[in-house]
């Protein structure tokens, strides 16, 4: 799959007359057009609904897209609780999935009232007791343990993470919940991250609709929904083949009737949580070249560096890089990219083969649009950059400033650097 970037050197070389790099940047018209796909891959299930996962993408503007196709929002802290609410969402159209969560939190989603997903047995208990009372609806969040393998090949490690209800106390926490008044319960999973596979859904959604089954008949509660949550991930390799979601729809829909219809459970809402699916692709991190370093190795030094994209320096994680001018170069350099930061891990790509690059070069990195901005930082004194938006009529639009040095300073209360050194207030 070739993979290319949605804005072009001379569009860049506007958009810094006004905002400077680097800047996040992200494509209305790729998102909403992937937004009506996932509607319409599960438009046969009349109770679906995207709850976007807020944690990828944290911005009001982007939300606002997706609110377009009917999309909740799914969150895990107070902060995003708190933006959903400012949004306007309310009840429903809110999902707390959060987890080693504070009491003040589950308070807050239960004024706002935003369906509650329980990620452990303990909090049915430290529910009742922070609220009073259980709200009628509520959600578990299931880990069936060991390993989840899709085709022989193992996914990920269930059994290894900090998430969920056991089998066993999946079914005593329903049946407790039952007694004490609950009457609409949900199931929820997150089995594997950034699958590139189309089987992950419909194999996440068998293991889920057999459990629901189970869980119904035994504890008689009745599920009202069954989130499939994430995990739905993007080809960030120009190797790799996008899922389909439309494929995914139905192959999910095959495996609900096959499953859950049979045993009087067709009235089952299904729900998903995506972030990266919903918003990946569609965001570039765009930034200049400042130096270059002629070492041991060949290195860019740009003026990004990982307090605007961690994932690189976190995991490794390989996001494309475009020379904006010079698509159509070959790539016969081999550059470290490399941001400022005093961590030798600062590297947005090692051992890459670009076109061969000059100072004042621009770069787009690709698939930025989810846990890119939200995961920046401030080490070194580094401030976080700009979020614009590219609309559909080729307009960019600024969506969130760029932070300043009086934003990094105004937190020190009862030290008054801040005054010091901003004396006019």
């Amino acid at each position: 799959m070739e993979k290319n970037a949605f804005v072009t050197k001379q569009m860049v070389e506007e958009i810094v007359k006004k905002y400077p790099t680097p800047f996040h940047i992200y494509d209305e018209k790729g998102i909403r057009r992937n937004a009506r796909a996932l509607k319409e891959a599960f438009a046969w299930n009349p109770g679906y609904r995207e709850f976007f996962a807020v944690k990828a993408t944290p911005n009001p503007f982007l939300i606002d897209i997706l609110r377009d196709f009917g999309c909740g929002t799914d969150c895990s802290s107070l902060t995003e609780l708190m933006l959903s609410g400012a949004m306007g969402l309310k009840g429903e159209d809110i999902m707390f999935s959060s987890n080693d969560t504070p009491a003040d939190e589950f308070a807050y989603a239960a004024k706002l009232g935003a369906t509650i997903n329980l990620d452990d047995f303990t909090h049915i208990e430290f529910l009742e007791k922070t609220l009073g009372y259980l709200p009628k609806t509520l959600s578990c969040r299931y880990n069936p343990g060991g390993y989840f393998s899709i085709s022989n090949n193992i996914m990920d490690n269930p059994g290894d993470a900090k998430y969920g209800f056991t089998t066993d106390q999946l079914f005593e926490g329903f049946r407790i919940l039952k007694a004490k008044g609950v009457e609409r319960f949900g199931l929820h999973a997150f089995l594997a991250s950034n699958t590139v596979t189309n089987e992950y859904y419909p194999t996440l959604a068998r293991t889920l609709f057999e459990v629901a089954v189970r869980l119904q008949r035994e504890t008689g509660a009745h599920i009202a929904f069954i989130n499939l949550s994430g995990g739905i991930g993007i080809p960030y390799r120009p190797d790799q083949e996008p899922n389909d979601i439309r494929l995914i729809g139905e192959e999910v829909r095959k495996v609900y009737e096959e499953v859950l219809v049979p045993a009087g459970m067709g009235d089952v809402a299904i729900y998903t949580e995506l972030g990266r699916f919903m918003m990946g692709p569609y965001g570039h991190l765009v930034t200049r070249v400042l130096h270059q370093k002629h070492t041991y190795k060949e290195y860019v030094g740009v003026d990004a560096c990982a307090v605007n994209l961690m994932r690189p320096a976190m995991y490794g994680a390989y996001h494309h890089i475009t020379v904006l001018g010079k698509e159509q170069e070959p790539c016969d350099h081999k550059y470290d990219v490399t941001g400022s930061l005093c961590e030798n891990n600062d590297k947005f790509a090692v051992d890459r083969m670009l076109p061969e690059i000059a100072v004042g070069d621009y770069l787009a990195i690709h698939d930025t649009g989810a846990h890119g901005y939200s995961m920046g930082y401030n080490y070194n004194g580094k401030l976080r950059s700009a979020e614009l938006l590219l609309r559909e009529d080729g307009r960019v639009e600024l969506i969130r400033r760029a932070e300043t040095p009086r934003d990094y300073f105004a937190t020190f209360d009862g030290f008054d650097i801040y005054g010091k050194l901003f004396p006019e207030g």
